[in-house]
């Protein structure tokens, strides 16, 4: 299972990566639009290595600089375009490209299933533009993608903010909660695992979002403005949460969230299963037990507090009780931590808790 979901995770980069290269606003996707628009069709290769020269034949040797005009131009012509992996220069034109008929291919279309047969061939970024239907598709190894219209896009992706926003208030009210229950000694490792899985759910959402932002390019800027706005800090917050709680030494807080991220929807719906990622072992019934933070995430919440001052404190005190039990005295023999930065400390602790009393009032 998780072999497979990393392949998953590999396919998805390649994805993304690949939607950059052909997104509105580059001049690839520029000259592909004005192809689509003449309903002219073309085949076009990315790549210029030694298995993509070997199937090519006939046609013309252009060697030209590369630009949208140039594209649209030689697509004109019958027969596939190749360009350098670099996208700087329009290597050859008109070309028969004869890839091994051995290889499977779905496609019904001569075209589709030459750009098919010849991305699985050599590797390279192939683009077929059917004349028929008005549609780009486009291949690289395994993977083929149909470009969607940017309309259609932009609709799914506005409709993802809608949830990631809900999603985003559901986090903080369960983190605000959380904070809480830290400052009153109450914590379960259900409060706890709750916390980290919508931290999660937001991190999903983003991911699916961050693949319209590719395949939009320009076109996603305010889509990219809303994103960074809704998403701030929550990563950051769910790492600390875990450095708080987890009693696997063995693993770190971002290989903790990395394997919980690999988990399919299904088991991130299952809080005993966060719970023993944690570190902690049993069924069901170990999101009653009580559990203390070590105070990472409360501590970062004072502002100008370096993290080396605070893991010093950790150290010192071992959880966030004790660190609010401290005196001025104590906190002062800290490493790190001076009369003034005590009394700081104790100040934005204290004030910190008033906060979020009155917001729960609220």
């Amino acid at each position: 299972m998780r072999g497979e979901t990393l392949k998953e995770e590999r396919v998805e980069d390649r994805l993304l990566q690949l939607l950059r290269t052909v997104a509105p606003g580059t001049p690839l996707r520029e000259g592909l639009e004005n192809i689509l628009r003449a309903k002219t069709g073309a085949l076009i290769v990315i790549g210029d290595s030694p298995e993509v020269m070997e199937i090519a034949e006939g046609g013309f040797a252009v060697n030209a600089e590369f630009t949208p005009a140039n594209l649209y131009e030689l697509a004109k012509m019958d027969g596939a375009i190749i360009i350098s992996s670099d996208l700087k220069r329009i290597l050859a034109a008109n070309t028969q490209l004869i890839p091994n008929l051995s290889i499977p291919s779905t496609e019904t279309g001569i075209r589709h299933r030459t750009a098919e047969r010849v991305a699985k061939q050599t590797g390279a970024l192939v683009i077929s533009i059917s004349q028929r239907r008005g549609v780009i598709t486009i291949y690289k190894g395994n993977l083929k993608y149909v470009l969607r219209d940017v309309g259609v896009i932009l609709a799914k992706a506005n409709q993802a903010i809608q949830t990631l926003e809900k999603y985003r208030s559901v986090l903080d009210r369960v983190v605000k909660q959380l904070s809480i229950l830290e400052f009153e000694e109450a914590v379960t490792l259900f409060d706890v695992s709750r916390a980290i899985q919508r931290v999660e759910m937001v991190l999903r959402v983003v991911k699916e979002i961050e693949k319209y932002i590719s395949e939009l390019g320009i076109e996603g800027r305010l889509i990219t403005m809303q994103l960074e706005e809704l998403v701030t800090g929550v990563e950051h917050e769910g790492l600390l949460i875990i450095r708080d709680y987890a009693t696997a030494a063995d693993r770190s807080p971002g290989t903790i969230l990395a394997m919980i991220n690999s988990w399919p929807a299904e088991d991130l719906l299952d809080l005993s299963l966060i719970a023993r990622a944690l570190g902690y072992p049993g069924s069901t019934s170990i999101l009653d037990q009580s559990v203390s933070p070590r105070g990472y995430r409360i501590l970062d919440k004072i502002p100008r507090l370096p993290l080396p001052v605070i893991e010093n404190m950790v150290k010192e005190f071992g959880s966030l009780q004790k660190i609010l039990n401290a005196s001025i005295e104590e906190l002062d023999a800290v490493e790190g931590i001076g009369e003034a930065r005590a009394r700081s400390i104790k100040e934005g602790l204290a004030r910190y808790r008033e906060q979020l009393l009155q917001e729960g009032r609220n």
